[in-house]
This record gives C-alpha cells, structure tokens and sequence, in this order.
C-alpha cells in the first residue's frame, strides 16, 4: 500500500514568533546594509557635482544621483515596513510570555491553595485556643511552684515601715559612735590598755650595732641572757 499511494509526510511546525522576529531581524539587518552603500554613493555623486561645472556632465551626474535616490527611497520603505513587523511580533511575543506567566501563576496558586487546605484540616481554632490556655494554666502553676519554693524561714511577716525605720536609724547611730575623726572603726584602731609587749615585759628588738662591753660590767645576749666570756670558753 505505501508503494502505491506513497507515505504521507508530516507536516513541518509552524514556526515559532521568535523565528520569525529573528528572520525579519536579519532583513532588516541587510536593508540596512544598502540603505548604508547608497548614502556612500550619493555624497560622492554631491562632491562631484559641486566640482562639475553646469552642463552634459553635471546632468548626467544628478541623473546617476536621482537613481540611486530612488533607490534608497525603496529601501527606506521596506525597512519602515520591517520595522513595522518587528514591533508586531514584540507585542505578540510579550503577549504569549504573560499568558505563559499567568498559567504558571494559576498553576502555583491551585497547588499552594490545594496544600493550604491540606494543612487547615488537621488544624483548628478551638484546638489552638485550649492549647493557649492550658499554657497558661502550666505557667500560673510553675509560677506558684517557684514562689512556693522560694519562701524564707522564721522571718516574720509582720514588721512595719516605722519599726524598719527605727531599726535603720539605730543602726546608722551605732556605726557612727564606732567611727573616728580619722574614718577607721574603733575595733580596728589599737588598744593601749592591752598592749601585749607591756604585759609580757619583752626585750626591744636589737637595733644591729654592736656594743664594746666595759670592765666589771656584764653583758647581755640578744636575749636578755649574760653572756660568758670567751677566755673562760678556753681550756
């Protein structure tokens, strides 16, 4: 059967806006290119008929000049109609990608709308309310643990603000008779009366001079001792 009737060939996609503003890019690319050389050749035609002097050749130089005005001319319109087009397929093109944004718009806001509601059923006011409260039942209840263990033993309660004052009074009357002119506390100061070297009767420290020792008196150590003398150490 392929044999006879043949094989049916598939059809080509149409192309796409991007191909076809590529392609009419490309045109535009090249009539640009010729609008470009004509522009050469008409300032040489113009320098050449302001050194040609009027008559035959200057004519045929404007007649060259006007052709390749018409020229230009042409091609002028087809850019304009080019550019035309290409603004058409931008329009058309920034058309398609908002319609494109907008289906993948839609698109997240189903799924995000789909899990949204997936999470709102195992969810509820009245479940999130008596959690609410019952926190706050545990902190009442830890708060009244802590007070509870933080309570002082055998101190009284009943102690007002006047006898407070009185006890801060006496208390800055005594710190200040214990206070001396000189600011140091009188049980910090040295007692005269007991004195431990008057009671005890010691020997002054020895002041490191030595002392030559007269006839006929004896001497003494460093501690109160008589000392022998030397010659009586010898045998």
């Amino acid at each position: 059967m392929r044999r006879v009737f043949g094989v049916k060939k598939d059809k080509e996609p149409p192309p796409s806006v991007q191909d076809a503003a590529e392609r009419i890019n490309k045109r535009g690319d090249t009539v640009d290119e010729k609008v470009k050389k004509l522009d050469i050749e008409l300032a040489r035609y113009k320098e050449q008929i302001k050194k040609t002097r009027p008559g035959p050749a200057q004519e045929a130089i404007k007649a060259r000049a006007m052709r390749i005005l018409k020229q230009k001319r042409m091609y002028e319109g087809q850019r304009e109609m080019i550019y035309n087009q290409t603004f058409n397929l931008d329009q058309v093109s920034f058309a398609t990608e908002g319609i494109k944004d907008a289906q993948n718009t839609m698109a997240a806001l189903k799924s995000a709308n789909k899990e949204l509601k997936g999470s709102l059923k195992t969810m509820k006011i009245e479940d999130i309310d008596n959690m609410q409260d019952e926190m706050m039942d545990l902190m009442d209840i830890s708060t009244e643990i802590q007070d509870s263990l933080g309570r002082s033993y055998s101190v009284p309660d009943d102690i007002d603000e006047d006898e407070l004052m009185g006890e801060l009074d006496a208390l800055e009357a005594d710190m200040g008779s214990e206070t001396q002119t000189d600011g140091v506390p009188a049980y910090l100061q040295p007692d005269k009366e007991s004195d431990l070297d008057s009671e005890l009767n010691l020997p002054s420290a020895p002041s490191g001079r030595a002392t030559v020792p007269q006839a006929n008196q004896q001497t003494t150590d460093e501690f109160g001792l008589p000392t022998v003398p030397r010659a009586s150490l010898r045998t």
